[in-house]
Order: C-alpha cells, then structure tokens, then sequence
C-alpha cells in the first residue's frame, strides 16, 4: 500500500516531468528515486483537470512499468495526447490539478444477466472495464461521479468502446472491475 506521503511524491513526480516536457524550471531536490515503493509495477492512470473539468486523462490497467517511470511517461502523455485535447501549454501548466489512480489488478465479474450486473456493481469504488471483440473501454471509479446511475454509467462505457450503448444489456460482455487507490494534488 502506497502512503499518503508517497503519493504526494508521485504527484510531484508527474508535475515535474510535465514541466519538464514544457521546457519549465524545475524543483527536484525532494525526490528521492531510490525509494523502494518506485520500484512497485502497478496499473495507473493520470488525469488533468483545469478549473474544475476534464483536461487529460490516460493510464495503463495493466502493470507494466514500475512507478519510477511510469508515472512520468502516463503524466506526459496525459498532457499532451490525450487525441480529445490540444497538448497542454505552458500558460495552462499552473492552472491544471493532477490526480494519480493507482489500480489494484482487475478481476474477472462473473454475472449473467443485466440486471443482475447492474445489482453487483459497487457505484464509487468500482472502476469497470469492458470487452468484445477488439472493442475495449474502461471507466475509472471517479467517473461514477459524473454518472451515478448504473444504467447511464454502463451505456457511456460501451459507447467509449465504439459499441452500442445497450450493449452491456445483451450479455456479450466481458467485464472486469478494479479499485483505485487515489492522490489529488487539490481536495
């Protein structure tokens, strides 16, 4: 388990390579490296937000890379090419707030009906990710935020993943859920 402290250093971390990125001054003199919890493989996603919305999000679910660089690659990525935004520019770098999700594996969710997916589902702590075919899409547990039903919450996720948004109801879905352990630079 990751501590709070560390994870105030792995925000730091992710706001020092998106200076960097920036070509911007940077602080690094409290960043230890050598810290054993660095060297944890874990799935992580990195979101931006700018005055309150949506300004980069992405991650991996998978754990590839050990935090150490992970969390840097994810922040820059996140900032300048997320394909829904503009790359983040360097007016907009002080007025971004960053939140670090870091994923517990996800596991397979046994269900068999739409109703009964729609029962077992834990709105708020359930990060969701969906599969047919090649079609592939996830929802970190802090979407549930913006979509609270679990009815909208599943018709959004499968319209992600370039699917019909009914098509959590037919089935054919492959569902697994994860938990995230999150760090926000803002509360």
């Amino acid at each position: 388990m990751i501590s709070d402290k560390q994870g105030q250093m792995l925000l730091k971390m992710a706001r020092i390579s998106i200076a960097e990125k920036l070509g911007l001054p940077v602080d690094d003199t409290q960043i230890d490296l050598n810290q054993p919890f660095l060297k944890i493989k874990q799935g992580l996603f990195v979101t931006l937000h700018k005055n309150g919305a949506l300004r980069g999000c992405i991650g991996v679910i998978e754990p590839v890379e050990p935090l150490k660089t992970g969390v840097g690659e994810t922040a820059r990525l996140a900032a300048f090419k997320d394909s829904r935004f503009a790359p983040l520019a360097r007016d907009e770098f002080d007025q971004v707030d960053l939140e670090i999700s870091l994923l517990s594996l996800p596991e397979k969710f046994e269900y068999r009906t739409s109703k009964e997916l729609v029962q077992k589902l834990v709105p708020f702590k359930d990060g969701v990710i969906i599969a047919k075919g090649s079609r592939r899409a996830t929802f970190l547990p802090q979407v549930w935020q913006q979509l609270p039903d679990p009815t909208s919450f599943l018709s959004q996720l499968c319209i992600k993943a370039g699917l019909d948004a009914d098509e959590w109801t037919k089935g054919s879905l492959t569902i697994h859920t994860y938990r995230v352990h999150l760090f926000c630079e803002k509360e």
